[in-house]
């Protein structure tokens, strides 16, 4: 199955799936509203709006499964991600990224192995997962390195061309 195929729901309860952004480079990310590295969001936002014409789209996921650092409701989120971050990128449903309910979105990408070869179980909030174009998934970035990071932009660049 494609990821573009996996149906989701956004923050807002309409129902989508990755195929709405068939043809745009993807960074695809576990988020929460209330973890140390919730500053990421805005350094996504940057992403954002630095690439958006050339083709990138961030999509958040929110996940609670990592010391419950994301309790809030979709309202809650949508609120503090708009306030807090001015966060424009389209936000999914709160999810599960590890575990027996993982999200099929999921279970596709933690398939893809980091720089140093690890596959498997999504380590914190805020992985980062790279989608070309073409709906592979080309790269994978651990929690601690940041959305601004030479090596995420690096790579954002090379799929946008």
């Amino acid at each position: 199955m494609s990821l573009y195929d996996i149906p989701l729901t956004r923050l807002s309860g309409e129902p989508t799936t990755l195929a709405d952004y068939s043809g745009r480079v993807l960074l695809l990310v576990n988020v929460a509203s209330k973890c140390g590295l919730t500053p990421q969001y805005g350094a996504l936002e940057k992403l954002q709006e630095e690439y958006a014409d050339r083709g990138l789209t961030v999509v958040g996921f929110p996940c609670n499964q990592f010391g419950g650092q994301e309790p809030g409701t979709a309202e809650e989120i949508e609120e503090f991600c708009s306030l807090t971050y001015g966060v424009t990128f389209p936000m999914m449903s709160k999810i599960e990224v590890n575990g027996p309910d993982r999200h099929p979105v999921y279970q596709v990408l933690t398939e893809t192995k980091d720089a140093e070869g690890e596959a498997g179980d999504i380590q914190w909030n805020f992985e980062k997962f790279l989608v070309s174009r073409s709906g592979d998934v080309v790269a994978r970035f651990r929690p601690g390195t940041t959305p601004d990071d030479p090596a995420v932009v690096t790579a954002v660049e090379a799929q946008l061309g």
